[in-house]
């Protein structure tokens, strides 16, 4: 399996607009095959900052999240919103416990 952990910046009086996004972004998330977890989280001490866990059943199934139209049409606006460069972080996952 494989993480991302996505840390976005997000522009002072824009983190409402910017969740939103990301929330309607989270519909169309779901129906990707190989998506298993896509998590939109605001950083407590920095509510500027956007965290989104992510986990997929393989680099395929990263890169076809990738590729698809909702997530450029989304990766264009939230480009309007952005403080600065997103931190990106693609692991490799060796195991999970879920409750």
């Amino acid at each position: 399996m494989i993480s991302v952990i996505a840390k976005l910046p997000i522009q002072e009086g824009k983190a409402d607009q910017a969740v939103a996004m990301f929330k309607e972004l989270l519909t169309n998330v779901m129906t990707e095959e190989g998506t298993l977890l896509y998590s939109l989280n605001r950083k407590g001490s920095d509510p500027n900052t956007i965290v989104v866990i992510e986990r997929y059943k393989d680099k395929d199934a990263l890169t076809a999240h990738s590729s698809t139209a909702h997530f450029k049409e989304f990766s264009g606006k939230l480009a309007t919103v952005l403080a600065g460069k997103p931190e990106i972080t693609i692991m490799e996952e060796f195991g999970v416990s879920v409750k």
